[in-house]
C-alpha cells in the first residue's frame, strides 16, 4: 500500500510503500510523548525505507535523543533513531534508524492517506506513560511486546503481500 504524508504546512510532502499500514499501536515512551504531542503516545507504521520519496527536504529537521527510557546511549551520546520533523511547523513526519536500513517509520499522524482501522489496539511502553492517560481496550506492554510490527500483522493476517 503506498502511504503518503504531509507535515501540517505543506512544506514537506513524502511517500512510501507500507505492507504492514495498520496503526495499531500505541507508544508511550518518553520520546514519542514528548516530540509528537496528542494524547501521550503516537503511533509508528511501518514502511520500505527503500521507496522513501520526498518533496521539500530542506526543509527536515532531525532529532537524535541523548536517553531513552532504558538509559544512556552509545559512546557519542545519541541515540541510532532519527526522528524527522518539519524544520517550518514542526510536525512529526517519520523515524529511520541506519541499523535496520530498510525500515521507516511513519508517524501515522502524518499520514494523508486513509489508513485501514486495525481490529484491535495495544498500548505498548506503558511503564512510562503519565499518570492522566487512560488505555484503550486491548493488550498492554510495561516495554516492548514480542511481535513487532510486521509479525503482528502477518499473525493477524493483515500482511499486504
Amino acid at each position: 500500500m503506498k502511504l503518503e504524508g504531509s507535515c501540517h504546512c505543506g512544506a514537506v510532502k513524502f511517500s512510501a510503500e507500507s505492507k504492514t499500514p495498520m496503526p495499531f499501536s500505541r507508544c508511550y515512551c518518553t520520546i514519542c510523548r514528548k516530540t509528537s504531542g496528542g494524547g501521550g503516545y503516537t503511533i509508528n507504521l511501518l514502511a520500505d525505507a527503500r521507496t522513501l520519496k520526498i518533496e521539500g527536504k530542506e526543509n527536515i529537521t532531525i532529532y537524535r535523543a541523548n536517553e531513552n527510557d532504558r538509559g544512556a546511549y552509545e559512546a557519542d551520546g545519541l541515540g541510532f533513531s532519527r526522528r524527522h520533523f518539519c524544520a517550518r511547523c514542526g510536525s512529526a513526519l517519520w523515524v529511520h534508524n541506519p541499523k535496520w536500513p530498510d525500515y521507516l517509520h511513519p508517524f501515522a499522524s502524518a499520514i494523508d492517506t486513509e489508513l485501514p482501522k486495525p481490529p484491535e489496539t495495544q498500548s505498548i511502553m506503558t511503564a512510562h506513560a503519565v499518570s492522566w492517560v487512560d488505555f484503550p481496550d486491548g493488550p498492554q506492554f510495561e516495554s516492548y511486546p514480542e511481535l513487532g510490527i510486521e509479525d503482528w500483522h502477518k499473525a493477524h493476517g493483515l500482511y499486504l503481500d
